[in-house]
């Protein structure tokens, strides 16, 4: 029924960036919220940034001023853009959509930021 990838990780020096992307197939892309979560090993899943039907965003506040979450409704698509890295912001990252009666999580896609 939902389905979701997530693509666009990889290994980043401190300092650097990435653009996450997250296909969601799911009708009516543009009612729902949208969120992005991370998991690191040994500790627990958090959401980092999400991103409402009508645009508002909200984020982590160790992501604030580095992290910029958008979406594109015309692509059924979430983005998540990473500028600034930290090596604290290696994790496996995951996007989810709000309101469901289900949690449909993707592969996820794995950051790494190390020198």
């Amino acid at each position: 029924q939902v389905q979701l990838v997530e693509s666009g990780g990889g290994l980043v020096q401190p300092g650097g960036s990435l653009r996450l992307s997250c296909a969601a197939s799911i009708r009516l892309f543009s009612i729902y919220s949208l969120g992005w979560y991370r998991q690191a090993p040994g500790k627990q899943r958090e959401l980092v940034a999400s991103i409402t039907s009508g645009g508002s965003t909200n984020y982590a506040d160790a992501v604030k001023g580095r992290f910029t979450i958008s979406r594109d409704n015309a692509k059924n698509t979430v983005y998540l853009q990473m500028n600034s890295l930290k090596p604290d912001d290696t994790a496996v990252y995951y996007c989810n959509v709000g309101g469901l009666k289900s949690n449909y999580w993707g592969q996820g896609t794995q950051v790494i930021v190390s020198s």
